[in-house]
């Protein structure tokens, strides 16, 4: 079973392959650091970069969350 972490990183990937983008070239698009996404797999994320996620995908937070 997957942790939390792997499945917010999972849907951070599944919407960045809907949306045609790698997760470094959204890293880069949204000024976060090199590798920052990955890393949640291990640690929580900042509310604040989730949030820039959410918006740039027109989704809710609740979304990555679930």
């Amino acid at each position: 079973m997957k942790g939390s972490g792997e499945l917010l990183y999972d849907k951070v990937k599944e919407a960045c392959k809907t949306k045609g983008i790698s997760v470094s070239a959204l890293e880069r698009e949204l000024g976060l650091g090199n590798g920052t996404i990955t890393k949640w797999n291990k640690v929580a994320p900042n509310v604040y970069n989730l949030k820039k996620i959410a918006d740039f995908f027109g989704k809710p937070i609740e979304y990555f969350l679930e």
